[in-house]
């Protein structure tokens, strides 16, 4: 039932105490705002990190030749062994049980592209239809590279959403063109356009994806008269099989069939996808834990600041509480009066610090939008939030119980003595 005497006293010694009761406030405020904003920030790095790798297969490996740093089996240091077609059926032979895809690449020598009057310099990669099912590229238009591309080394090419739009997009003198069906010369030879993708990540890797030109692996062979040659390739595992075992299964075979010492560091590279996401949310981990350290440390001095300024309260009410007591109030109306006071001031504090720092977040969300590589989309988790919320209010009352009773034990004549 609404006691609108009680309200009514509660806001007098509030108004009597502006800015003890400001201070206070402020360290509940404090507390909620860190939390959230903290929550926020730490979402919105972890979705920019992630971001960079889209739709990119999280069981991938990278494996690609150096040249050797130690001597083996009679060949001197310094010698550059070369992955071939054969070393790829070997792997897939040899990793039947765990292989699920893998794309073979080998890069076109940069030369211009052009399209009727226009010409520029993309990056040209022979590849294989697998690599759609591997890396974060969409389809946007057409189709990707097929079997039938690759066994008759069609000159056919898909391109990145970028050159798409350099040379078929509208401008000031021409209207857009459909580029399927288009012819693009490179190294002077036609080659007919099939399909348009666009990269799904963010940051530098999504720039070069969507400038760039993919043809059968087969058909870049060819045209670089490098028959059967491999510059790198990347696979996927097996999800129940640990990427790190088939690294060194790929390593071993790789290292045995081009007689490179089983211990040499550089003979043969390799990039654990797998492993790079771990360390990642290893550190994701790390961050909410910190985020959480310092949004419980604040919340913990809030509270601990409304209890102490609850039991300034209660002594300088002292004498008023005494006569309260002598008139017959009973020591539950006294303690509800001072616990009403402690969580009103906690609910409200808590409630703007929760309010101010969402609306905070917002701003971020605006401000970062999507040109910001490490930052992206910050969330706050409102379920999270209104418990945290809850949390210090209940805090706050069971702060303020403790001066509530001790107002409720005072002594009529001791306090009416009181100076």
């Amino acid at each position: 039932m609404f006691d609108y005497d009680k309200w009514q006293e509660i806001f007098n010694t509030i108004s009597k105490n502006k800015l003890r009761t400001f201070l206070t406030a402020l360290g509940v405020f404090w507390g909620i705002f860190m939390l959230v904003v903290l929550m926020g920030a730490g979402s919105g790095f972890q979705n920019g990190v992630l971001a960079m790798f889209g739709g990119h297969a999280k069981n991938a490996m990278y494996v690609w030749t150096n040249r050797t740093t130690m001597p083996y089996d009679g060949l001197q240091a310094g010698r550059f062994t070369q992955i071939t077609n054969d070393d790829i059926k070997a792997i897939e032979n040899d990793l039947e049980d765990v292989l699920e895809y893998m794309s073979p690449r080998l890069y076109v020598p940069s030369t211009e592209v052009t399209y009727k009057n226009k010409g520029e310099a993309y990056e040209v990669r022979g590849d294989t239809p697998y690599l759609l099912k591997i890396d974060a590229i969409d389809l946007d238009q057409g189709r990707f590279i097929n079997q039938k591309d690759m066994d008759d080394r069609r000159k056919v090419v898909v391109i990145g959403m970028e050159v798409a739009k350099n040379f078929f997009g509208k401008n000031k003198k021409e209207e857009a063109v459909d580029p399927i069906g288009q012819f693009i010369k490179i190294q002077g030879v036609d080659y007919l356009v099939v399909g348009v993708v666009a990269s799904d990540r963010r940051g530098e890797d999504a720039t070069e994806d969507n400038k760039s030109i993919f043809m059968p692996l087969t058909t870049a062979q060819q045209v670089t008269n490098r028959h059967g040659k491999i510059g790198w390739f990347v696979c996927t595992i097996n999800t129940n099989y640990p990427v790190g075992l088939a690294e060194n299964r790929i390593k071993t075979l790789l290292k045995k069939r081009h007689r490179v010492h089983p211990e040499d560091p550089r003979g043969v590279g390799t990039d654990n996808v797998e492993e790079e996401l771990r360390e990642i949310m290893g550190l994701f981990n790390g961050i909410s834990f910190l985020v959480w350290f310092v949004g419980i440390g604040s919340l913990l001095f809030g509270i601990i600041g409304v209890g102490n300024i609850m039991l300034i309260v209660v002594k300088d009410r002292t004498k008023e509480i005494g006569i309260r007591k002598a008139m017959g109030a009973t020591p539950r109306s006294i303690v509800s009066m001072i616990l009403l006071e402690s969580v009103f001031i906690t609910t409200l504090a808590g409630y703007i610090g929760l309010v101010v720092s969402i609306g905070v977040v917002y701003l971020m969300k605006i401000a970062a939008g999507t040109d910001v590589q490490f930052f992206l989309n910050p969330q706050i988790d409102l379920k999270i939030s209104l418990g945290a919320l809850a949390m210090l209010i209940i805090a706050g009352a069971l702060t303020g119980l403790v001066p509530a009773m001790q107002a409720a034990n005072v002594n009529p004549v001791t306090a009416l003595k009181d100076e």
